[in-house]
């Protein structure tokens, strides 16, 4: 077996594994919700009573609170996907609007609107820099990277469901090693796709060939998958070229007369044959009925989010909110749960919510 191995992966010739180190949460704040609810809710918890579910948006360091989940939901997410920083080597920082409202709480009279104040806040680092003694030892800033994302990973099987898959979104500086490491913690054989999602950009080179992809690294957990190919926003659709071929109908609908590739059949598998070949020779033909679309392509083209875009956000490196519902309804069902660790501009959550996963 091949094995990709990087400083810091072993000590002392013993694997080393994620931090476990669980945490308690607390709830800050509850959307929505009346004081008394709120605290109804709270109190059953406490009891250790089921209480209605909700969806939940967990600030911290995902070394501490993906441990943290463990023992509630090890076993049962149906779908991860996360969008871990690309070692581009920068510091990525948004422009946010922070309101100011001096007024009275409840007291519509009293209250009134400021202009907001624009803050700059970091959004993350995507710098992976060595101490000087551990570069000494030849430790470079990949190893560190691999290291992270490594133990990231494990501890997200850990919580994937038998039935569970996970989406790795990177790019061309990450992929390929990406791709060793999940291969490893997950088995090759559970490899499913290279999805490739295409996109367009301003910035352009006559150097080399342009970069307009990211790469979407999907695994399977086990043998059984969700993938709801026939759901209208995740099968590939037909070309209007395509669907004008369908010339002929019945009370079934539009079709095409094809060969069935029989051995020895003067058509074989020709496509639009005549018509009279069904009269006379019935068990060499086919009836192709026009459908919605066919099996998705690993390869699909979904703009970014631009300037006039509502969901647009000004996060440095939001995804669009069409590729996230195509991947989501794609790979789970309703009241599925989905967890994406690397909450960026909030898209996951948003679009699970919108289509009632959990």
């Amino acid at each position: 077996m091949t094995e990709l191995i990087w400083d810091g992966k072993y000590k002392d010739g013993k694997k080393q594994g994620p931090v476990r180190i669980a945490l308690p949460f607390q709830t800050i704040e509850t959307v929505n919700e009346s004081a008394q609810d709120r605290r109804r809710n709270l109190e059953l918890f406490a009891s250790g009573r089921d209480t209605e579910w909700r969806n939940r948006l967990i600030w911290g360091d995902k070394k501490y609170v993906l441990p943290s989940l463990l023992p509630e939901f090890a076993g049962k997410v149906n779908l991860v996907y996360i969008d871990p920083p690309f070692d581009t080597g920068q510091d990525f920082s948004y422009t946010a609007n922070i309101p100011d409202d001096d007024g009275a709480d409840g007291d519509e009279e009293a209250a009134f609107l400021k202009q907001p104040s624009i803050l700059e806040q970091k959004a993350y680092r995507d710098t992976w820099g060595v101490p000087t003694d551990e570069k000494a030892k030849g430790v470079s800033s990949l190893d560190k990277y691999l290291r992270w994302f490594s133990e990231t990973c494990y501890l997200l099987r850990e919580l994937l469901a038998e039935d569970g898959c996970i989406y790795v979104h990177l790019d061309w500086r990450m992929s390929h090693y990406a791709k060793l490491v999940l291969d490893e913690i997950f088995g090759p054989e559970k490899f499913l796709d290279n999805v490739v999602w295409e996109y367009q950009t301003r910035h352009s080179s006559d150097r080399f060939w342009n970069r307009k992809h990211d790469d979407l690294l999907l695994y399977r957990n086990s043998e059984q998958w969700t993938f709801n190919w026939k759901d209208e926003e995740v099968m590939q659709k037909l070309s209007p070229v395509t669907i004008a071929k369908y010339r002929l109908k019945d009370e079934k609908g539009s079709y095409r007369l094809n060969g069935r590739f029989l051995k020895g059949s003067p058509i074989k598998g020709a496509k639009d044959v005549d018509p009279s070949w069904e009269k006379k020779h019935p068990e060499l033909v086919v009836r192709d009925y026009l459908r919605p679309g066919i099996p998705p392509n690993d390869y699909f083209f979904i703009p970014i989010e631009n300037q006039s875009s509502n969901d647009r956000t000004d996060y440095p490196t939001q995804k669009p909110t069409a590729l996230l519902r195509k991947l989501i309804k794609a790979s789970s069902n309703e009241s599925d749960l989905i967890l994406d660790c690397f909450a960026g501009s909030g898209t996951t959550a948003a679009v699970a919510e919108q289509l009632n996963r959990r």
